[in-house]
């Protein structure tokens, strides 16, 4: 019998860290874009909201009205703090919606904006906020076209959260989706992995890094538009925000049931964003991204699409990272600098909340 000093610590009253798959109730990981996000999507409300335009289930729907095709998006934005190196919620709003609209391969025209202010909030704070939309929108070259303003009670809220709709055009013969992968595909990354979850975590938490880590907050649809001038033909575009490269290359591999083998060593992980995640115990291939993405390219198109990422200041540090396979379906898997492999699985929930 064990005695008080060694007795089985009390147990029934902890809480598992990860949360469970099988939850009845909604918890922070349904929002973290792993595979809650996907379950919570694909279970419940692609039943309950189903249509031919919702089918494909991607960054944004294209949908055909008055003979135009059309890229239509929107997206909710949480983030904490509203302040960040390098960007703000507003930027956040403005960019992640222009470049859903980008990876359907449209040009983005048109915005909605939604603000959601918790009451108590400063008005200055709120001003602050609606004058960095306005300028993220000007440098996206986009028109916020119309808007609502909503307030909840004090404690129901978080300061202001903003949702974004946009529409664009998407150019004839372009066709952008997961589902267009094949093996033999070139996998590219416009540029550094990481850079944007390390600066929010960074702020939030009061960490000092050696370096300041800025958000790579930015549009991408000058940088999509340089690549479709080189070939219409490109297969997949995907901005991996949040669950980070993994959880975009893990959705299309399952989408397009195409193996996907990664280099790590080819990565773009800069220095700062390798070191805070060596210090966090994170990968930064989970964390999230807001100015970059990764495309899936015909072969025979990959070197002219790299050099034309290159000569975009928002691709400057494009990198061929893997390309698609015939092997292993819907699964990702990452060469290792010792020779080795490892499986790049879909997070269940998130490594890092409220970073969009």
């Amino acid at each position: 019998m064990q005695d008080a000093a060694t007795a089985w610590p009390e147990v029934t009253g902890w809480t598992c860290p990860a949360p469970l798959r099988d939850t009845p109730r909604i918890v922070m990981g349904h929002g973290g874009g792993g595979a809650l996000s996907a379950e919570l999507v694909e279970h419940l409300f692609a039943p309950a909201l189903a249509g031919p335009a919702l089918a494909e289930l991607t960054d944004s729907s294209v949908v055909t009205l008055g003979g135009a095709r059309l890229a239509f998006s929107t997206d909710s934005y949480v983030v904490r703090p509203l302040f960040f190196p390098g960007g703000s919620i507003a930027d956040l709003a403005v960019n992640g919606t222009v470049n859903d609209l980008a990876m359907s391969g449209a040009q983005a025209a048109y915005l909605s904006c939604g603000f959601l202010l918790e009451e108590g909030t400063e008005v200055a704070t709120v001003a602050r906020v609606a004058e960095a939309m306005g300028t993220a929108a000007r440098t996206a070259g986009v028109e916020i076209a119309t808007g609502d303003t909503k307030v909840v009670e004090s404690g129901h809220g978080d300061g202001v959260y903003l949702n974004t709709a946009g529409i664009g055009l998407v150019p004839p013969g372009v066709d952008i989706r997961p589902k267009r992968a094949v093996p033999g595909d070139v996998v590219i990354v416009s540029g550094d992995i990481g850079v944007h979850g390390v600066a929010v975590l960074s702020v939030r938490e009061g960490l000092g890094f050696d370096v300041e880590v800025e958000s790579d907050c930015a549009p991408l649809g000058g940088l999509v538009q340089a690549m479709l001038e080189v070939t219409p033909n490109l297969h997949v575009l995907r901005d991996p925000t949040r669950g980070g490269l993994a959880t975009a290359l893990g959705e299309v591999a399952a989408a397009a049931s195409v193996g996907v083998v990664v280099r790590e060593k080819a990565l773009p992980v800069p220095d700062p964003v390798t070191n805070a995640c060596a210090v966090l115990g994170l990968d930064p291939m989970y964390v999230a991204n807001e100015g970059k993405l990764v495309a899936f390219v015909p072969r025979e198109h990959a070197d002219a699409v790299l050099a034309a990422m290159r000569s975009h200041p928002r691709g400057a540090s494009a990198a061929v990272i893997g390309e698609c396979v015939e092997a292993h379906p819907g699964m990702v898997v990452a060469r290792t600098g010792l020779g080795g492999t490892r499986v790049v699985d879909v997070p269940v929930g998130e490594q890092l909340p409220r970073i969009c």
